[in-house]
């Protein structure tokens, strides 16, 4: 099974909503390895490695978030695996 990676930048209500340890959690379940981090315009960054299929699932969730996020908008990229060990809150 071959590693892909990706990068997106969720915009909408994504901070101070748990979006961050929602992530990292739903991440974990999927099996993934990356980050998540706030930006300063108010966004979310996600940085997320694994299967195809785990990363289109992630995707998808990412899309609708926690309970209290009301996301607007996500941008996902490729991108190159950086081989990180679980999913970490950056801050």
């Amino acid at each position: 099974m071959s590693e892909e990676a990706i990068d997106c930048i969720v915009s909408g209500r994504v901070q101070g909503v748990g979006f961050r340890a929602s992530c990292q959690s739903v991440a974990a379940e999927l099996g993934l390895r990356g980050w998540v981090r706030n930006r300063a315009d108010g966004g979310v960054e996600v940085h997320a490695e694994g299967s195809r299929a785990a990363l289109a699932r992630f995707r998808t969730w990412l899309a609708q978030g926690p309970k209290l996020a009301h996301v607007d908008h996500v941008e996902c990229k490729e991108a190159v695996p950086e081989h990180v060990s679980g999913f970490a809150i950056r801050y």
